[in-house]
């Protein structure tokens, strides 16, 4: 195989990667409350408040919850915006 055909196989890995949805996870932590998590969920989230603490409580009791799944690029950008909030979060790849 050539070189360029290496380099157009890689590059197409890597937007193939990107193109996959992307799960936005919400871990539990010792410091919120959870009336505030529920708030934050609905600010940055959209959730009304029902599914806001339907997620907080999985948090709270599994540990984690997925909260959003879609495009690369958004999933970051909402998992900066409930850093802002101090949850933590974090981004993975949605099986297929």
């Amino acid at each position: 195989m050539s070189q360029t055909g290496v380099l157009a196989d890689i590059e197409t890995r890597d937007e193939d990667s990107l193109a996959l949805p992307w799960n936005v996870v919400v871990h539990n932590d010792p410091v919120n409350l959870m009336s505030y998590v529920t708030m934050v969920f609905q600010r940055v989230l959209g959730f009304p408040r029902d599914k806001a603490t339907k997620h907080m409580l999985e948090v709270h009791h599994k540990g984690r919850s997925l909260v959003w799944t879609g495009e690369r690029e958004r999933a970051e950008a909402i998992v900066e915006q409930l850093h802002g909030y101090l949850l933590l979060a974090t981004i993975e790849q949605a099986e297929m």
